[in-house]
């Protein structure tokens, strides 16, 4: 029998990538509580995300299934969609909702310590009573759900820490953490952590659909590309630099907020043909897979460039059924099985694809590498990180 309903949401403005960390986050937590007691983690609804601008398309209310494999989430954790939980928990209440925050103090340099407390709210929230003195907010989309209690907590630590409030300070059944980027992970990099992020695998149809255009545009195979997968993630050891990938070059190119946001470590769209055309004489490559966001102008410029540029370029029915995030899933699959890969400094996308690349057994040196910036003097590569099994 399940005693608590977990279920979370993150700042509007943060992109699909940073959510997807979020998520590890708060998994660490639900199995700190599954320690106790028998927790389920209600998947939070997409939609209405910054990046995801492709117009007259209806982009809320979307459940993970459109973008990942529910049934391996559940062989890490406990997880239902948020459909499930209305229909489970007899209508549309959240009876505890917690706004997670930090210290009106701010953190003091040399004392950090983990703590969390019960405090009065500090910016506006985002919630407005109603005339039953129910607690109205964005909720996904879904507009008739409502809280029923709202506190704010100050927090400073990691995800496990909210753990005992859940436990003992509340009877309610169906608890929200909102603002839930302020916790921290519980071991970065663990074996946990990496549990977790092998346990998100692309929705089914995504991966058929990048495998499809890999075949037909990148004359890219598995079986040719040394880049073997098991559809139970838990079945899934592969030893580093067993994956060959396939005969092209993937590239992340973020462009748009980044151009003006990190103008020193992002280059120009001819400093980036320069080095792109550089790592395929390299390489001994004839294609170039481009993943980017920048705006039609740029792409037809990128063309004129780089006439081997190839692109997953979706009609409007793909579109319309994919949206937005399936298509940036399809792009990441298909950047993830590249024979060598170059993605954007400090850009959560090219961080997933990084983790999909060790999954899937590639040798870091072709996985971690970063555009420059044109005047960029030193210019740091990411640093790798070993896969725990």
């Amino acid at each position: 029998m399940i005693v608590g309903y977990l279920l979370y949401d993150v700042n509007p403005p943060e992109g699909f990538n940073l959510r997807r960390d979020v998520y590890i986050r708060i998994a660490s937590l639900l199995k700190t509580l599954l320690k106790s007691e028998n927790w389920v983690l209600v998947l939070p609804p997409w939609g209405r995300l910054y990046h995801w601008q492709s117009p007259d398309i209806l982009q809320v209310r979307i459940p993970w299934s459109d973008f990942f494999d529910v049934p391996s989430l559940n062989r890490n954790i406990p997880v239902i969609e948020y459909e499930q939980f209305l229909a489970e928990s007899g209508g549309p209440f959240i009876e505890q909702i917690y706004v997670l925050q930090g210290y009106a103090e701010g953190w003091k340099e040399g004392t950090w310590e983990e703590k969390i407390d019960e405090k009065p709210c500090i910016d506006q929230l985002m919630y407005s009573k109603d005339k039953h003195a129910y607690y109205r907010g964005w909720f996904w989309g879904y507009e008739e759900t409502r809280g029923l209690n709202l506190s704010c907590l100050s927090v400073q630590g990691s995800a496990s820490i909210v753990a005992p409030i859940l436990l003992r300070n509340t009877s309610a059944q169906s608890v929200m953490l909102d603002r839930a980027e302020n916790l921290l992970h519980d071991h970065y990099g663990g074996k946990d952590y990496w549990n977790t992020r092998r346990s998100m695998v692309f929705a089914k149809h995504l991966r058929v659909v990048g495998d499809e255009f890999r075949n037909k545009y990148l004359q890219s195979t598995d079986e040719a590309d040394r880049t073997h997968y098991k559809e139970d993630w838990t079945q899934m050891k592969v030893k580093t630099g067993t994956a060959r990938g396939g005969p092209y070059l993937g590239v992340h190119l973020r462009r748009k907020d980044f151009i003006w946001g990190h103008r020193e470590d992002v280059p120009s769209l001819q400093g980036a043909v320069k080095k792109i055309r550089s790592l395929l004489e390299t390489h001994k490559l004839q294609k170039v897979f481009v993943a980017t966001d920048a705006v039609e102008e740029e792409v037809e410029l990128l063309k004129k460039l780089l006439p081997e540029m190839v692109r997953f370029e979706p009609s409007w029915e793909e579109l319309e059924l994919y949206k937005d995030g399936g298509l940036a899933v399809i792009d990441q699959w298909i950047c993830a099985h590249a024979r060598y890969f170059i993605g954007t400094s400090v850009s959560t996308f090219s961080f997933r694809i990084h983790e999909e690349r060790e999954i899937l057994g590639f040798d870091p040196k072709t996985t971690y590498n970063r555009f420059c910036g044109d005047k960029e003097k030193n210019c740091e590569q990411p640093t790798h990180w070993k896969i725990l099994y």
